[in-house]
């Protein structure tokens, strides 16, 4: 009985520390919207476009059915569907991003 209270104690606290650090928001995985001002590059989707390739940090425009949005690619997933971040009403259709390592983040390796 003597270890039990200690080894439920540790994992109680265990458990708690887990709970506070496992905050990660949609900006932490997905990145941010941004004014179009600041964008790189441009991209026009039409029914013809298959998927998108971006690199991690990098600022895009997608114009698509008379529509325009950006956003910054600084989050941690490596693809999603661009629908969980365009604006309503922008994408008729899902399309898969994929976002690639930048050449900072290969260099860590």
């Amino acid at each position: 009985m003597r270890l039990f209270v200690p080894a439920v104690a540790a994992l109680t606290l265990s458990v708690a520390s887990l709970a506070v650090t496992a905050s990660v928001t949609e900006a932490d995985m997905f990145g941010t919207p941004v004014q179009a001002a600041v964008a790189q590059r441009t991209i026009s989707i039409d029914p013809r476009t298959p998927w998108i390739t971006v690199e991690r940090g990098e600022v895009v425009k997608f114009v698509a059915n008379g529509q325009e949005f950006a956003w910054a690619f600084s989050g941690l997933a490596s693809s999603f569907d661009l629908n969980r971040v365009a604006p309503s009403g922008v994408l008729d259709r899902n399309l898969k991003v994929y976002v690639w390592p930048n050449a900072e983040d290969l260099a860590d390796k």
